[in-house]
């Protein structure tokens, strides 16, 4: 690769223009008005190793099956596709992988687009795809951990009796406008690297994994649909509030009606219109994990509309679950449902052994018993928002969640510029849209170990703060700083202070005893000075698992892969 961007890259990694969002991005779910079809499994694949990584756009690969482009590899989808091969030039790719699957549809998805529509959703790809259907582009994404979707129903008119060719280039390049951000730096001195070498540098100690890490699918809506739902749940001495939202698509001719269930069914409340509130006496409340012998109450949220098109009356429900609960901060306690909370928890990876980041069921599961055998009642998402089926479990369980966004390496003055900002601010918007209704998220977390010391820092912060509050006035926001607290320039600003501290590891190495000493001081001063709560967001030291000595000693070792302080099975972090 030269040492310059070519121009699709330059159109499409780290320019900051992305749009302020529009729609809602509701789970799909199977209903008696909603069909889904899966595309996981394997897709056809292939790197662009061209020198300018432009080949696959150059030649339009997207236009044809990507076979008849050249050598094609089975590619499992979702999956990193990093440790999938035995092809070291792979597991350390940067650059545009193009993906590929052929589906047939049901055809009674493509016989009537007045009534009907289709849509594919990509739960999450890292970090800029571009998707075509049939050699038609349909939509592009910046950022990774998220999921994105089109309306393909226009693209599908005239294709029964053929396949559908669902292509997706995925570009795993990081800039300083990124999020996380990075740079690419260009070997230019031919007497120690070979002709276009070049390196990504990122500042942040986990695999960069890339690919299509969650599921790709399909599903279909009547054409006039439920497009988002907004819960917002309150309690009034014996009462639950569930005040909601529903936005209607496709006609300014509808009606809604709303039903609360228990969970064995029984219905508790019911409302018309798409604004209202339902009130529960003596509700169930949503308990954290260990709080309650009944965490994780969930009711079910039914909504049902009507709608009038051209004399034919369409239908579309949507089911969701709701957890009531109330999340409050005071100046020194953080309180559920009235009662003091102690994070008592983990922060953890999604990676795992040759899938990388792909969504993986049987570790999913894994990682929630092992959280129960801990005793464990919460994590923080370190440092990525993480699959919606795990944050499902966690409403099912009652396992308390700080959501923090993909804000990780941000220490170059570069990072704090408008772009980065615009594109952040964005990023915050996709992440509240998606986990918004969740009772197990208390709390946003906008970044972790930010360079916050910096003077860019304190406007950056603030705004980001500011507008992710004005996103979501229910649930306090934080950051995670390592920095000191009397140069920290967005303290001010968070709801709770989070600090990550190696005490007697990356200072006074192996001298145990003075952690004490240090970590009282440490929460003395971070609280005298701004007077909130404190959480210890990390700690810990490099270990080896099951080795033990009476007496602390240091191991120094060389680091390969996943950083040492990511331990265990699950990946779980002190």
């Amino acid at each position: 690769m030269r040492g310059q961007w070519t121009y699709w890259t330059l159109l499409l990694l780290g320019t900051g223009l992305t749009n302020a969002l529009s729609g809602g991005m509701l789970y799909p779910k199977e209903t008696p008005t909603r069909e889904l079809k899966e595309l996981n499994g394997i897709w056809s694949f292939r790197a662009d190793k061209s020198p300018q990584r432009d080949e696959g756009f150059q030649q339009q690969w997207y236009k044809r099956p990507l076979r008849e482009s050249g050598p094609v590899l089975d590619m499992p989808v979702p999956a990193s596709y990093n440790d999938i091969t035995q092809d070291i030039g792979l597991r350390e790719f940067i650059g545009w992988v193009w993906y590929e699957k052929e589906v047939w549809l049901p055809s009674r998805w493509v016989e009537d687009f007045a009534t009907k529509r289709v849509v594919l959703r990509v739960g999450s790809a890292h970090y800029f795809s571009v998707v075509w259907v049939n050699g038609v582009q349909v939509t592009q994404h910046e950022g990774g951990h998220l999921p994105f979707e089109v309306n393909i129903s226009s693209v599908l008119k005239g294709s029964m009796g053929a396949p559908c060719r669902i292509t997706i280039a995925v570009n795993n390049t990081l800039t300083v406008n990124t999020l996380p951000p990075g740079t690419i730096q260009f070997m230019t001195d031919p007497t120690r690297y070979p002709k276009g070498y070049f390196v990504q540098d990122i500042q942040f100690d986990f695999f960069n994994y890339a690919g299509i890490h969650r599921p790709v699918l399909l599903y279909t809506t009547p054409s006039v649909y439920i497009d988002d739902i907004t819960i917002i749940t309150d309690i009034s001495e014996n009462t639950g509030l569930v005040n909601y939202e529903v936005s209607v698509v496709g006609s300014e001719y509808y009606s809604v009606t709303v039903t609360l269930h228990s969970q064995d069914g029984q219905e508790i409340a019911t409302s018309l219109g798409a604004v209202g509130q339902l009130k529960v006496a003596n509700p169930s409340l949503w308990w954290p994990y260990l709080m309650n012998e009944n965490p994780g109450y969930l009711y079910s949220f039914e909504v049902k509309i009507k709608a009038n098109t051209d004399g034919d009356i369409l239908e579309d429900l949507y089911f969701l679950p709701v957890g009531i609960r109330k999340v409050h901060v005071s100046k020194q306690q953080f309180l559920i449902n009235g009662k003091p909370f102690y994070f008592h928890g983990v922060n953890k990876h999604e990676d795992y052994d040759i899938r990388g980041k792909g969504l993986d069921w049987t570790m999913i599961v894994k990682d929630f018993n092992l959280l129960k055998w801990l005793g464990a009642n919460s994590f923080r998402t370190s440092h990525y928002p993480y699959a919606e089926e795990i944050m499902d479990l966690c409403d099912k369980y009652g396992i308390v969640v700080i959501d923090e966004c993909p804000g990780v390496g941000i220490r170059d003055p570069r990072n704090f510029g408008n772009k980065s900002l615009q594109h952040h601010l964005v990023v915050m918007e996709e992440l509240v849209r998606r986990d918004k209704n969740r009772p197990s998220v208390v709390m946003w977390s906008v970044a972790n170990e930010p360079a916050s010391e910096l003077p860019e820092a304190g406007y950056y912060f603030k705004t980001v703060i500011a507008h992710t509050r004005q996103l979501d006035s229910t649930r306090p926001v934080t950051y995670v700083s390592n920095a000191n607290f009397e140069r920290d320039q967005g303290a001010p600003y968070v709801d709770v202070i989070c600090v990550n501290s190696y005490f007697s590891w990356y200072h006074d190495a192996g001298h145990l005893e003075v952690i004490q000493l240090q970590l009282y001081n440490q929460f003395d001063n971070w609280y005298n000075k701004y007077e909130k709560p404190i959480i210890q967001s990390e700690y810990g030291a490099d270990t080896i698992p099951g080795f033990h000595n009476v007496s602390s000693f240091v191991i120094s070792y060389g680091r390969c892969g996943r950083s040492p302080e990511y331990v265990g099975a699950s990946a779980l972090k002190g």
